[in-house]
């Protein structure tokens, strides 16, 4: 069976289920999945350098905001 995010298991009731993965240098961008909606990621055009951040709502799962946060230029 496929579960959300692609995980190899299906989480519990009343539990989102989420997929955070890493980039790789400048080859594969990440990505953050949260109950099977691609989040962020390069084919969204909305990730950068550094720290790649999804704001939800904990109780709806409702995407509030994104945002990259770029440590290398300070």
């Amino acid at each position: 069976p496929r579960h959300k995010c692609g995980n190899q298991k299906s989480c519990a009731q009343n539990y989102f289920a989420f997929k955070i993965i890493s980039g790789a240098a400048n080859v594969v961008g990440p990505s953050i999945c949260f109950d099977d909606l691609v989040l962020m990621s390069s084919v969204k055009n909305n990730i950068g350098r550094g720290l790649n951040i999804a704001l939800v709502n904990g109780t709806t799962g409702q995407l509030l905001k994104t945002d990259a946060f770029d440590m290398y230029s300070g």
